[in-house]
């Protein structure tokens, strides 16, 4: 599993952090083969113009996925031993203030993003009642088998 790290800011990522997230991720899902992925750590301006010119909504966001595989069209076999997921892009801001509002830790809150983004990657939405229940229970169950608990 390899994670791609660009930090455009000045926050101090912990980087295993976020590659135990990711590899707890792929391991809940028995991914075996070799991953890789990006993630991005950025500001609210530049989340916000990512936001507006993929998705049409003009607002930060805390979190975007990119996946590099549509699910409904290919499998998840490598090519080349190796699965290219996609990108994470994360919002720092947005992050610290909604770690303050729910009143955990900003390793909870990047772990929670960083799940839920990998589960785009892997594939699932959340767009009907039953694929949140869904998608939001796999979160959890990520996170507390690393010990990210609420």
């Amino acid at each position: 599993m390899r994670v791609l790290f660009d930090n455009t800011t000045d926050f101090k990522l912990d980087e295993e952090l976020i590659k135990t997230v990711v590899q707890a991720s792929l391991d809940y899902e028995n991914i075996k083969d070799d991953a890789e992925v990006s993630f991005t750590l950025t500001d609210n301006e530049t989340i916000h113009r990512l936001n507006m010119k993929h998705r049409g909504i003009d607002r930060p966001t805390d979190v975007l996925s990119f996946p590099l595989i549509d699910f409904t069209t290919e499998n998840i076999n490598a090519i080349d031993g190796t699965i290219y997921l996609g990108d994470i892009i994360i919002s720092i801001e947005k992050a610290l203030s909604q770690a303050e509002e729910y009143g955990h830790s900003i390793e909870r809150e990047l772990g929670f993003l960083t799940a839920h983004s990998m589960l785009h990657l892997l594939g699932y939405d959340h767009m009907t009642p039953q694929e949140e229940k869904v998608m939001f229970s796999k979160q959890e169950d990520i996170l507390n088998k690393i010990g990210l608990k609420r």
